[in-house]
């Protein structure tokens, strides 16, 4: 089983006509995933990669009975192509532009989040992989593997580091998820592993986490209420205050966002934080083995 994408899921590409969409767009495709349409204003009733392109998205999902986006739109715009995936009634869209103005960014999550029928993965984020079954997103697909650990992350390239420590020493993936980097995400770790100890075929999660914010903090706080075990890392321990580090959202303010403060409630938690990415696939076997649960 996965979370929010499956073999199932009629993906629509918005931008996927352009340099970055046409690339992972093939990407996906090659992957397995159902890319059923893309979006492309003033480009509709062509094919591009063998794929139906649409002016809109409304005309794009009545149809393709699409009922997930991924948007490689340009930054100015990609506020209102978020919106109007909503408009047209999609529950998921992963955002993967990065430098949307913050305050585009808060117009658009506080509208979602106010109607609650779309869920937004992003901006700035990696994307979403449900490992033999979907990507949506720029993950680079042969690194995962089938299995029974959920994954969610700040950063995409840490994600690619620690799943394929994880793929080498056997252990699977049943979904990972790049929330993004950025100071508004649209989804929040919270939400995230509220859906992985829901979810009965992830029988573990790693949470990967950097400097700035306070999302890992409210995380650690849900944890202490699951039943299934979370193995933790954090990135950015030797950064200075107020120095920004890679990601929008990854600024130190004060005593507030540190990496040891993260870590503090990480382990306050019961989570065992690795020191290093290559400590994960040991803390997660050693999880594992508790469970009875074999690699």
């Amino acid at each position: 089983m996965a979370i929010l994408v499956d073999r199932n899921t009629r993906v629509l590409v918005c931008g996927m006509t352009g340099r970055e969409g046409s690339f992972h767009t093939q990407q996906m495709i090659d992957y397995g995933t159902q890319v059923v349409g893309g979006i492309t204003p003033g480009k509709g009733g062509t094919t591009h990669l063998g794929v139906p392109v649409f002016d809109t998205v409304q005309e794009a999902v009545e149809k393709t009975q699409a009922n997930a986006a991924v948007i490689f739109v340009p930054a100015p715009f990609a506020p209102d192509s978020v919106l109007e995936c909503e408009a047209s009634g999609l529950p998921f869209v992963s955002l993967i532009t990065e430098g949307v103005p913050t305050q585009d960014m808060v117009r658009v999550v506080n509208r979602l989040r106010q109607n609650g029928t779309t869920r937004l993965l992003g901006g700035n984020c990696a994307g979403i992989i449900s490992p033999g079954q979907c990507k949506m997103g720029i993950m680079p697909g042969h690194i995962f593997k089938q299995g029974d650990v959920g994954l969610v992350s700040r950063s995409g390239t840490l994600t690619y580091e620690i799943v394929w420590e994880m793929t080498r020493a056997g252990i699977g993936q049943t979904t990972c998820i790049g929330i993004g980097g950025d100071p508004v995400a649209g989804t929040r770790f919270i939400e995230v592993m509220r859906m992985f100890e829901a979810d009965p075929d992830s029988k573990a999660v790693v949470l990967i986490g950097e400097i700035g914010g306070s999302d890992e903090e409210a995380a650690a706080e849900y944890i202490k209420t699951m039943t299934k075990p979370v193995v933790g890392f954090i990135s950015g321990r030797t950064a200075p205050p107020g120095k920004r580090m890679g990601h929008a959202g990854a600024i130190i303010s004060g005593n507030t966002g540190t990496a040891k403060s993260k870590v503090s409630a990480l382990e306050g938690a019961g989570v065992p934080v690795a020191d290093k990415t290559s400590d994960i696939p040991r803390l997660l076997l050693k999880a594992l083995e508790r469970l009875g649960v074999g690699v």
